[in-house]
């Protein structure tokens, strides 16, 4: 799987939102978003705009103007964000895997595919703003990651 810049930056950006929510400070400007993760500008305008359309944020206008979410940070989960910036979750080819069929030796792969698409769902969207704000992050993600070889890549 390949998380893209854009879901980064844009999980990035939101956990600032949900801290501003969590502290009462209000809306925050994108500059200010960029500044505090060292993002680009320019494509954070266009990822916030993406955010906001998907009802994940709100814009106020105005010089105390920026961006707020737009519902609690522990009703946002990260796969919310996710699909919000970059579609799906998990996709073959352009298609969703409930949707792939294939023939012969690779008959039984779609279940394979949706598998992973289902482990992605467990994680990502059992993941809330505020779980990873304040570092409690659910049991599962929590064990998966201090599985001993979960930091090593293969």
């Amino acid at each position: 799987m390949d998380i893209t810049a854009r879901t980064d930056y844009a999980v990035r950006a939101m956990l600032i939102l949900a801290a501003a929510q969590r502290d009462e400070r209000g809306p925050v400007s994108v500059e200010v978003l960029a500044q505090r993760q060292e993002l680009p500008r320019k494509y954070l305008e266009a990822i916030a705009a993406d955010l906001r359309a998907a009802g994940l944020v709100k814009s106020t206008r105005g010089s105390r103007g920026g961006y707020s979410l737009s519902r609690p940070a522990r009703d946002i989960g990260i796969g919310d964000v996710f699909r919000a910036v970059d579609g799906p979750l998990a996709e073959v080819r352009g298609v969703r895997p409930h949707e792939v069929a294939y023939a012969g030796d690779a008959e039984h792969l779609p279940t394979v595919w949706v598998a992973v698409r289902a482990t992605l769902r467990e994680v990502l969207d059992g993941t809330s703003l505020e779980d990873v704000l304040t570092g409690r992050l659910p049991a599962r993600v929590a064990e998966a990651a201090a599985a001993p070889d979960a930091w090593h890549s293969r």
